[in-house]
């Protein structure tokens, strides 16, 4: 995106109330999903590739798979020279990552020095328990998984953690997989990377409303949380399918999230979506599908776009950028469209940014969308 400078912004704003007299109607969200697209070989096999994680840089991502592996669900990592190149041959982390049990859903730390999964090998203080291993660069191995221990880990299940931007906030679910009882979504947090965690603590009644919630997600600015429906659990109200991916918002890092939304077509189908992750741009989202054959898991993702065409009338031009005006300085969701497209609380510069550089891609001949 070009730089947005003061010049053009001063443009825009006369612009603006020169065009005041035109109004329209409200679109219904403001981000959307494009149509997922399957990460293809080498990545997926025939059999089941799942829990995916993207690197902050988006070169590495790991996920757990079965094909080759040495247990139940093995970690595995695929890399590429840059975001705009394909996906290489994954490599299994090995045998001092994973053992013959289950190792599965990965986070990696911003830095990508410290990988967090769940596992239920020998060791666990619960049926099955959150892991970390660290490796002192980016070329170096892996080094010993290290169970996180007491107040973290519990009796319970604790499973499919996710690591926040920051370092200071780990996400997980806990509860009883089998037989399934009270799946719960929690949060652990600490004051410094080098502190130890605190006692968990539940995100909370709109979020854990169902009987059962999985795999939860949370943005890079930390403000959206995305998660699933387990297939052992019948589907929270208001899906699509038997299995679907949710998201939650909350205004600021310390406000409480509010009531989940359905993903909704074309994320998901009436066939089972799960294992969500977004990337650390905020543009794409990451997820597990039986969608392409029915009989494993594939690894997809989907561009998340956000509306700028705020009236509905199929363009982009200036009576949306008065609408986008007229919302200057509120939280109105629908114009809240930056730094990320679901926005960061408030309506200013960070959204005329986003509003101009899709402006500009639609008006532009030869320069589309992307």
């Amino acid at each position: 995106m070009k730089r947005l400078n003061c010049t053009r912004i001063r443009i825009v704003l006369v612009v603006c109330v020169a065009a005041m007299v035109l109004s329209g109607g409200n679109a219904k969200a403001d981000f959307i999903f494009r149509e997922p697209v399957n990460l293809g070989s080498p990545v997926n096999t025939a059999e089941a590739e799942m829990t995916q994680c993207l690197s902050a840089d988006g070169l590495e991502l790991y996920f757990g798979g079965y094909a080759g592996g040495y247990g139940e669900g093995d970690l595995c990592v695929t890399r590429r020279a840059s975001v705009s190149d394909n996906w290489g041959t994954p490599e299994n982390l090995g045998p001092v990552v994973n053992t013959p049990s289950i190792d599965l859903g990965p986070s990696l730390s911003v830095d990508g020095l410290e990988l967090y999964f769940h596992s239920n090998r020998p060791g666990t203080v619960g049926e099955c328990d959150l892991w970390v291993t660290r490796r002192a660069n980016r070329n170096d191995p892996w080094g010993p998984p290290e169970n996180l221990g007491p107040p973290v880990n519990s009796e319970a299940d604790d499973y499919n953690p996710c690591l926040s931007a920051d370092g200071l906030e780990l996400y997980f679910a806990f509860g009883k997989w089998d037989p399934p009882s009270d799946l719960r979504l929690a949060v652990t947090k600490r004051d410094t990377k080098d502190s130890p965690w605190g006692v968990p603590v539940s995100l909370g009644p709109l979020v854990n409303s169902w009987s059962c919630q999985d795999t939860p997600w949370i943005s890079s600015d930390g403000l959206l949380l995305v998660f699933s429906d387990p297939w052992i659990c019948s589907p929270r109200p208001g899906g699509v399918g038997g299995q679907d991916i949710w998201f939650t918002r909350r205004a600021t890092k310390n406000a409480d999230w509010g009531t989940p939304v359905n993903l909704g077509p074309p994320v998901n189908t009436l066939l089972e979506e799960y294992c969500p992750m977004i990337s650390a741009d905020g543009s794409t989202l990451y997820f597990t599908t039986y969608r392409y054959d029915g009989l494993a898991e594939d690894l997809c993702q989907a561009a998340i776009i956000p509306i700028v065409d705020f009236n509905g009338d199929g363009k982009v031009d200036t009576a949306d950028l008065v609408m986008l005006i007229d919302g200057w300085g509120t939280a109105d969701k629908l114009y809240d469209i930056g730094p990320m497209p679901w926005g960061d609380g408030i309506v200013d510069v960070e959204d005329l940014k986003v509003f101009i550089k899709y402006w500009e891609q639609e008006n532009t001949p030869g320069n589309p969308v992307q």
